[in-house]
């Protein structure tokens, strides 16, 4: 009997472990799901008769041995800073190792020691990084495989609610994964390259510039660039190409909203404020602008950053409770880890609320001298809080990945992202047949 480890069993890894669970009845393999809270592995796992919840710690050597050496294939679902530990005991035992996470320069360093001992360590699986790459990748390939001059290539991928018009949520937004990532981001290096143009973007101007996006049947977006673009010109073999951008997408008026916390000072983590365990929500604002008695802190606020009272902006902030007499509800914390803990009041998915996944690819190219454009979108919905997009888009790359891996269909070993016909064929085929399809149009450009 095959059995695969499962390490976390956090919300992202839901829709993993019950698609494990499913194919192990057809298969014949063990499902092991590891947490430090045995309760919610036991919770994923359901009694299921092929499933068997653990309590595990990381850091417990020995138990991190016992459980790796057991299995064939391990999938982490830790958070990213663990991987290498995982990554290592898998080259101890000789197991191969899958995770949706950014290939990292340690992960890197261990692609021939993982090609010696015949081991595949497939990275960034998921969804963004994962589908995309696939999604992407084989468009790219197509357009190559037919001669035609790949002049542009953009990508952006929103995690979303879905529309709702008895939500009374002018953001149109709720966390839908990590909250301290939404906070972060766009934190660090933005770089680009657009009409043959390196182009960048610091943080305190990356949300003013921002690009439309529609969506033929959904709608349009805010997207903001997203990290460092430039990467993806040797990962997608794209040397040469005019335009490489990729980004995040959000509800029109997110990204200006957004702007007033990161023109505050509001996301600034790296430092740690006073006296938090008494401060407000008014006050926590309220510490970000100049000393006036006479004037109320919304006066203020708007003054500084040129808002309208009665405008769209100042509004988002009124429905986030910004504005009240609320205690934090924390001890200490950075000006980023205070404005989580507010937000998370707002912004936390209602039990029976549905999230939305958002994937939108252009591809510009010469066809025999004639301008054409590939686009392609996604739209995933969720069932519920538990059951949600991003759990069902970044965990069924991942078994889909296991599958193929169990079954002797992947041949490449090493450290590895999918963006080769053997990963994404079969993965995209499948998540097509669980209802995960792109709606692809091809248009003369004037």
């Amino acid at each position: 009997m095959e059995k695969v480890l499962v390490l976390g069993a956090g919300r992202s890894a839901t829709s993993l472990i019950a698609y494990l669970l499913d194919q192990a009845e057809k298969f014949d393999w063990q499902i092991v799901v590891a947490d430090y809270a045995l309760q919610l592995a036991e919770e994923k796992v359901k009694q299921h008769p092929k499933g068997k919840a653990i309590a595990f710690n990381i850091n417990d050597e020995q138990q991190r041995a016992d459980e790796i050496s057991r299995a064939d294939v391990v999938i982490s679902m830790l958070p990213a800073r663990f991987h290498v530990i995982v990554a290592e005991a898998c080259l101890n035992f000789s197991k191969h190792l899958i995770t949706a996470s950014y290939v990292s320069e340690d992960m890197k360093e261990m692609d021939e020691q993982a090609k010696e001992k015949g081991l595949l360590f497939l990275n960034e699986c998921g969804l963004d990084p994962g589908i995309d790459h696939m999604s992407a990748k084989k468009v790219i390939d197509q357009i190559r495989e037919k001669g035609f001059d790949l002049r542009a290539f953009e990508s952006f991928t929103g995690g979303l609610l879905k529309p709702n018009k008895e939500e009374d949520n002018p953001w149109e937004y709720k966390f839908t994964w990590n909250p301290r990532n939404v906070v972060l981001a766009g934190q660090g290096e933005v770089k680009f390259i657009q009409e043959g143009r390196y182009k960048y973007i610091p943080y305190n101007k990356l949300f003013r510039r921002t690009e439309t996006i529609h969506i033929p049947g959904f709608g349009y977006f805010d997207g903001y660039a997203n990290r460092d673009s430039l990467k993806y010109m040797d990962v997608y073999d794209l040397a040469g190409i005019q335009t490489l951008y990729r980004g995040t997408l959000r509800r029109p008026g997110f990204c200006k909203a957004w702007d007033v916390f990161v023109q505050l000072g509001a996301t600034d983590d790296t430092y740690q404020m006073e006296a938090v365990g008494k401060m407000t929500h008014r006050q926590f604002i309220n510490s970000f602008l100049s000393y006036n008695p006479h004037d109320s802190v919304e006066l203020k606020l708007a003054h500084y950053l040129k808002l309208e009272m009665d405008g769209p902006e100042m509004h988002k902030m009124r429905w986030l409770g910004l504005f009240d007499d609320t205690l934090v509800g924390l001890q200490k914390g950075s000006p980023a880890q205070v404005l989580e803990q507010i937000l998370k009041k707002k912004w936390t998915i209602g039990e029976d609320e549905q999230d939305q996944i958002v994937m939108w690819h252009l591809f510009d190219y010469i066809d025999n001298g004639v301008h054409k454009q590939v686009r392609s979108a996604m739209v995933a919905d969720g069932e519920d809080a538990s059951i949600t997009a991003m759990a069902k888009t970044v965990g069924l790359p991942l078994g889909i990945a296991t599958k193929l891996i169990l079954q002797g269909n992947i041949k490449a070993r090493g450290v590895q992202i999918p963006i080769t016909p053997e990963f994404y064929n079969p993965i995209l085929e499948e998540l097509e047949t669980l209802g995960f399809s792109f709606i692809e149009e091809e248009v003369i450009v004037d």
